[in-house]
């Protein structure tokens, strides 16, 4: 008998079986299908150098005079590297363990008991499940990118960190867009530390918190006497920013006076305090951010056009919370970590009800909002696991993530189904997101390989690849 083998592998498990007569196989390819394990049969070395390319094998079972020795090299740079085990008619003294010393995983004689068949085949799925789940493991940690606090595992954040490390050497001027709580307070913060400028000061200045009447004196200084209340000299931002980094949160809200005065100071690094004449010198670099389109307050004429071109040498986009599903569970994790030490709480973990309920929230507030529901989920948390009754009451009661375009609401009916409708997103997001390369997927989303498949039978999404045409590999 072989082995119930589906319920150890990460699944479904492939075997390839060569040799010029298939017959000797005998029931083995059909009893293996019964297990769930798909097989696939060549009759020589060129067919099955053919298949090996075409997908992934878990285990080659060969004979050995079909072969060669040397088709354990082939079957190494095959994707998935499979295991092979070599079924040797002659057994010639030391062939055998010249080939595990090869890299064989076994060699048996041929005939070989069915027991013996069997417990091969069983140890080597064993093998290969252990395999996946370590493979499943590095790429998850692999998948995870760090920015100074800021964890992600969404691709495009990974993109945009990417152009983080290129861009923050540099003293160009850089332009931060990205709803309120994305994070880029903290992201101009990672810049400004992975700059040449890290030395100096990093001044920030959130350009809507102040009247355009108080903020030209915030950012520029003044003299005293020059107007009601002004009763000593005082240095603005760009002094005290002299040799670092100055960050404008909320450019877009400068009036169109006070353009015209960063314009120039940005042109010529020379400006003059409000109620002087001396015309003073600084060595800034300036990173601006906006929770607006700068390009669409420039078609309205809110935005001077110049300016834009002065600040945005180089834009970096931070997308919202919702648009990065992925990233919900890592930075729930992150902050309950942060904030149960910092508390002193001995929340460990969070249950999976809470995480469905966090899931399918639409986090309007994006990471900031994310991580104030974390933080009162841990203050209100009395164990190791932070349950649902501890988030925030509109969490309790989340609507659906980001709903497709012109789609209605869900029907209601059974909890358990209406769960389903975000998980089916997350799945499909995260195979957009690796090609369609299942191994990557799994990773992606911290599951194994067959918990992947078997979701993906589920949810449909095995007969088309995620651009929605019907796939031709059989590797996926």
């Amino acid at each position: 008998m072989p082995p119930a083998a589906a319920t150890t592998t990460t699944a479904p498990p492939r075997l390839l079986l060569i040799d010029p007569d298939p017959r000797v196989w005998g029931d083995l390819p059909a009893l293996l299908r019964r297990q769930g394990i798909e097989v696939a049969s060549a009759e020589g070395r060129g067919e099955a150098e053919g298949l090996l390319v075409l997908g992934e094998f878990d285990l080659v079972l060969a004979d050995l005079e079909s072969v060669g020795s040397d088709f354990l090299a082939v079957a190494h740079v095959a994707p998935g590297d499979p295991l092979v085990v070599f079924f040797d008619t002659f057994g010639l003294p030391g062939d055998g363990r010249a080939l595990l010393e090869a890299g064989a995983f076994d060699c048996l004689p041929r005939p070989a008991a069915p027991e013996q068949v069997a417990g091969c085949i069983d140890r080597g799925l064993k093998q290969r499940a252990l395999e996946r789940e370590n493979q499943t493991l590095r790429e998850n940690l692999d998948a995870r990118v760090t920015l100074d606090g800021l964890d992600s595992r969404d691709p495009t954040m990974r993109r945009l960190f990417s152009l983080v490390e290129a861009v923050a050497p540099s003293s160009a001027n850089l332009l931060i867009e990205g709803e309120s709580g994305t994070g880029k307070t903290r992201l101009a913060r990672a810049i400004h530390r992975r700059s040449d400028r890290a030395q100096g000061p990093f001044i920030e200045v959130n350009c809507g918190a102040l009247p355009s009447s108080l903020l030209e004196s915030e950012l520029f200084g003044h003299a005293k006497g020059s107007f009601t209340g002004a009763d000593r000299d005082r240095e603005g931002k760009f002094e005290a920013a002299d040799g670092g980094t100055l960050f404008l949160d909320e450019i877009a809200t400068a009036s169109t006076e006070l353009q015209v005065k960063l314009l120039r100071v940005l042109e010529s690094s020379r400006f003059e305090r409000v109620g002087e004449t001396k015309t003073r010198q600084v060595d800034v670099r300036l990173i601006a951010a906006t929770n607006r389109r700068l390009m669409d307050e420039v078609a309205a004429g809110r935005f001077r056009e110049d300016l834009m071109y002065r600040i945005q040498v180089v834009t970096l986009d931070v997308p919202p919370l919702r648009e990065r599903p992925l990233d919900v569970p890592l930075l729930a994790q992150s902050f309950l970590s942060r904030y149960a030490g910092e508390f002193g709480k001995p929340a460990e973990r969070i249950d999976p009800s809470t995480l469905r309920a966090l899931a399918a929230h639409s986090w309007p507030g994006n990471v900031r909002e994310l991580e104030h529901a974390i933080q009162r989920a841990v203050l209100l948390s009395t164990g190791p696991e932070v349950t649902e009754d501890c988030l925030p009451p509109l969490l309790r009661q989340a609507e659906p993530a980001s709903p497709p375009e012109g789609a209605g609401d869900p029907p209601l009916g059974p909890l358990k189904t209406m769960l389903e409708v975000p998980e089916r997103r997350f799945i499909r997001l995260a195979l957009e997101a690796c090609g369609g390369n299942r191994n990557e997927t799994a990773g992606l989303l911290g599951v194994t390989r067959s918990t992947l498949f078997n979701k993906m039978r589920k949810y449909g999404l095995l007969s088309t690849g995620p651009d929605g045409r019907r796939k031709t590999s059989p590797s996926a």
